[in-house]
Parts: structure tokens; C-alpha cells; sequence
């Protein structure tokens, strides 16, 4: 009976995951995210620079996050962050006034916490503030995941 049960459970899983999914569903593909096709004729996704770049933002906040909390000291602005300006995006066109606006308020408060350890939290959150203001308008997919790193 168990075998049956998880062999049923199993042709369900397979046949769940063959289901197409709408691009609007998948927010705009993920954001339009990079993919190569292999020999084997599988799509491999291939981040680009600030998809990547963004990802490593979020680990280092993530960390910066839990330092502030604990009172630790904050450490150096990384310096990495400043790629933000350059990194190669998936789509180019993204790269616009607004983006660079936003992504110079997110460096600014960046700075200050670093500047300023005494307001870091205040600092801190502002820079979350200005990744979720350029995603709603941009790439409304991390939203989710960035709204995790406010600091209460």
C-alpha cells in the first residue's frame, strides 16, 4: 500500500512539474533572466553581472543586518557595492535615470551606516528602501525576499 501511495505521489510530482508556466506568472521570466542552451539541448540559467552582484548584496546585508542587531562593530563599506553602477544587466535598457538614482540613494545610505554606526539601523533601512522603490518599478520578483532584511 505504501509503495502505491508513493509511486501515485510521485506520477502526480512528475506530471505537476511538466505543466507550462505563463511568463507573467514567472514575473516577467524572472526578470528577464539570462539562459545559454547546452549540448543536451537543456536551458542552463546564467546570471548576469548584477543579478549576481545583487545576490552578493543581499548575503553581505544579510550579515550587516545581524551585526547591527547584535551591536557588533559594523566593519568597512565594501567596496564591491560601487559595481553596482556598472554591472552588466540582463536587459540594458534598464539602466535608466531611475535606476541610477536609486541605485546611488542605496550606495549613499550604505556609506552612512559605516559613516555613522550610531544611526545604522535608520541608515540601513533606508537603503532597503531604495532597492524596493527601483524593484517595484524594475523587477518586482525580489521584493519579497528584500523586505526580509528591514531591520525592526
Amino acid at each position: 500500500m505504501k509503495q502505491l501511495i508513493l509511486l501515485l505521489s510521485f506520477a502526480i510530482l512528475s506530471i505537476s512539474c511538466d505543466k507550462k508556466v505563463d511568463e507573467k506568472a514567472t514575473d516577467k521570466e524572472a526578470c528577464e533572466t539570462d539562459s545559454k542552451v547546452n549540448k543536451d539541448g537543456f536551458e542552463m540559467y546564467e546570471m548576469s553581472e548584477m543579478a549576481a552582484l545583487m545576490e552578493q548584496m543581499y548575503v553581505d546585508n544579510e550579515r550587516l543586518k545581524e551585526r547591527i542587531m547584535k551591536g557588533d562593530t559594523i566593519g568597512k563599506f565594501p567596496q564591491h557595492f560601487i559595481r553596482i553602477h556598472k554591472a552588466v544587466m540582463t536587459d540594458e535598457t534598464d539602466k535608466d535615470a531611475f535606476f541610477d538614482e536609486q541605485a546611488a540613494k542605496f550606495i549613499k545610505a550604505q556609506e552612512l551606516i559605516y559613516q555613522d554606526p550610531k544611526n545604522a539601523k535608520e541608515h540601513f533601512n533606508n537603503g532597503i528602501d531604495a532597492c524596493i522603490k527601483c524593484h517595484e518599478v524594475k523587477c518586482g520578483g525580489p521584493i519579497p525576499k528584500i523586505k526580509k532584511l528591514y531591520i525592526e
